[in-house]
């Protein structure tokens, strides 16, 4: 079973015994935005046809917010895009985007630990969840050998929603966050870099 064959995050729960909680556990670290990306951001989305595909959503909205955060954090991570994930036969896929400790080895080297997930969804965000907290899931088994919190993200571009896997609690963030408020969403999005930063620093000091 591919992570795509959940189609209710109440499977996957059930399936994982996984227990379930909103609160806002989001918070916010101020992230400059070049004006140069603000420019070409408005450029893609007023001429551009950036809502047709999930694919076109990844290629012209998620990975250029993802990629102009990342750029800040390149050192310690690789940020994978539509990588191949697998635990065993009922987790395995591709997610759209994995942000992995970058190996020794390289940079073409996929090493774990990961830290969260990014799955894109044409406003199902009922089975993008699904989809997300299966690889979520997979990431935590992988990574069993280590505490850490798995992040996960779903959009559709429009729409930015964030959520948490610590052991087998799985906590959605009861606000979200829009493309028109570009400069909180991008303070989300570095809080979840910045937490993984500490993660993995905590990692490497213990």
């Amino acid at each position: 079973m591919a992570f795509s064959n959940f189609k209710t995050i109440g499977e996957v729960l059930k399936e994982y015994q996984v227990t379930y909680t909103e609160e806002n556990f989001m918070g916010e670290t101020e992230f400059i935005i070049s004006d140069y990306f603000r420019e070409d951001l408005q450029t893609v989305m007023r001429e551009g046809v950036v809502y047709s595909s999930e694919y076109a959503i990844c290629e012209n909205i998620i990975y250029p917010i993802l990629k102009e955060v990342w750029k800040h954090y390149n050192p310690k991570f690789t940020l994978w895009s539509h990588h191949s994930l697998n635990f065993n036969d009922k987790l395995s896929g591709f997610p759209e985007y994995i942000l992995a400790k970058r190996s020794s080895l390289g940079k073409v080297v996929f090493d774990k630990p990961y830290f969260f997930i990014v799955e894109a969804k044409q406003d199902d965000f009922e089975g993008g969840w699904a989809q997300c907290l299966a690889e979520m899931i997979a990431a935590h088994e992988l990574n069993i050998d280590i505490e850490i919190t798995i992040f996960g993200i779903v959009s559709n571009g429009k729409t930015w929603q964030f959520g948490k896997l610590e052991e087998a609690n799985f906590t959605s963030n009861i606000n979200v966050y829009t493309i028109q408020d570009l400069d909180k969403l991008f303070a989300a999005v570095n809080f979840i870099f910045k937490q993984c930063e500490e993660q993995l620093n905590n990692l490497v000091n213990t």
